[in-house]
């Protein structure tokens, strides 16, 4: 008996020894495969590829991981959001829920980090790190509103609140109808809803509800397309007012039937800013007897064409921005009058962009240079330009008509160029320039 138990004995102890040995190395095992997240102190900030996302679409979600950092830059290549709507110069709006001054270095490659979102959905929702940096990419579903997204990983966080999804982008709607006026008899207008956001970009994949006062619409409910635009055809027999309604921004357009004088007018089917030239052209019936056409541009300010007998247009330059409802009323020779309207939006004006470029950068003391303005944006007529070479320059400042000008140094250095551009309405641009002067 006693030869017996012992072999049983040490049998025991060496499958305790290796049952622990296989705990140690399970418990080791599970150590390596436990995340590697952000350390304390880390800064983790967002950068939408877009600030506006279609219902349905999508936008790539690009975010960085900055140990002992600070809020970083957008990165220099971007994502773009594949159709989503993303629009050229855009700068997405990031607020970041960590911040910490120091050295700004980059984790970890294989830093995790995860996503969460209030509406839509991140793909994937976690990610790890390739040179401080993760790209996923943000579904946007059938909901609209704005999306606040936030990633984290271990004690950092950083959130973004400006991306908005469908109807939440929309800042006007645009309506035109063409023709604008029908037949005696009435007939079919196409109807078209343009959906911008608040830089006069146009929305895709935007629904825009069309409700009519008369007639019978072919559509009621459209989804913008690329453009921002959403199209229905009325057929009528009577004035007709089409209404456009998109997450409670309004607009509205009048089809009448063609009036005795056969008087129309048309004007811009886009905003125009403020400052910059509007056309509207008038036209009345070739068999018509019109006496005289007088156009009402909406902001106080009227213009009569006199007699008219065919198409003509007319400019007009507003000064501040709106929505103006313009008229045309013409009158015939026994007295009849008609008038017929369109509308037009206008955006506040901006001033232009200038960049001064010398056709020499680097000249010599005494050297004459060529200073060209380089003017871009929407502009009325430049009326002059007020030039500033510097103290030390020759001339030290000037006064053209046309957007070049020449001067001359008499000491080395950095001399800074700046140039304003006045236009005949709206507002003056400044821009600047350099060169660097010497021996």
């Amino acid at each position: 008996m006693v030869t017996q138990a012992l072999p049983l004995r040490r049998f025991a102890r060496a499958a305790l020894v290796f049952a622990a040995g296989l705990g140690f190395i399970s418990a080791f095992s599970a150590c390596d495969k436990m995340p590697l997240l952000a350390p304390g102190g880390s800064v983790i900030t967002i950068f939408p590829a877009s600030t506006t996302v279609p219902i349905n679409g999508e936008v790539e979600i690009v975010a960085t991981v900055i140990e002992n950092g600070t809020t970083a830059a957008p990165p220099t290549t971007p994502g773009n959001g594949n159709g989503n709507g993303q629009q050229p110069g855009q700068q997405p709006t990031t607020t970041t829920g960590t911040s910490t001054a120091g050295a700004g270095t980059p984790v970890q490659n294989g830093t995790l980090v995860s996503f969460t979102t209030t509406i839509g959905r991140i793909e994937p929702r976690e990610a790890r790190t390739q040179n401080g940096e993760v790209r996923v990419r943000f579904m946007a579903g059938g909901q609209s509103g704005t999306a606040i997204i936030t990633a984290y990983s271990g004690g950092a966080s950083g959130r973004s609140e400006g991306l908005k999804v469908g109807t939440a982008a929309v800042e006007r709607v645009l309506v035109t109808a063409s023709p604008q006026t029908l037949g005696p008899a009435g007939g079919t207008a196409t109807v078209q809803a343009r959906v911008e956001d608040v830089t006069g970009q146009g929305l895709s994949g935007v629904p825009v509800n069309f409700v009519a006062d008369a007639g019978q619409l072919s559509s009621s409910t459209v989804t913008t397309d690329p453009g921002g635009v959403a199209t229905t055809t009325l057929n009528t027999t009577r004035q007709t007012k089409v209404t456009a309604n998109v997450g409670g921004k309004t607009a509205d357009v009048t089809v009448g039937l063609n009036p005795r004088t056969g008087v129309t007018i048309t004007g811009p089917t886009t905003s125009v800013p403020a400052g910059t030239p509007a056309s509207f052209t008038v036209n009345v019936g070739s068999t018509a007897n019109v006496q005289n056409v007088t156009v009402n541009f909406g902001d106080g300010t009227t213009q009569s064409l006199g007699a008219l007998s065919g198409s003509t247009t007319v400019p007009h330059t507003y000064d501040e921005a709106g929505t103006y409802v313009v008229t045309a009323s013409a009158t015939e020779a026994s007295g009849f009058q008609e008038t017929v309207s369109t509308g037009v939006t206008v955006l506040p004006g901006q001033p232009p962009s200038i960049i001064v470029t010398p056709s020499n950068s680097n000249p010599s003391v005494g050297e004459t240079v060529i200073l060209t303005a380089q003017v871009s944006g929407n502009t009325s007529t430049i009326v002059r330009y007020e030039w500033n070479f510097g103290t030390d320059a020759t001339p030290p400042s000037a006064t053209t008509t046309g957007n070049r000008a020449t001067a001359a140094w008499g000491s080395t250095g950095t001399k800074v160029i700046t140039v304003r551009a006045i236009q005949a309405t709206g507002p003056s641009g400044e821009g600047f320039g350099t060169v660097v002067v010497k021996p």
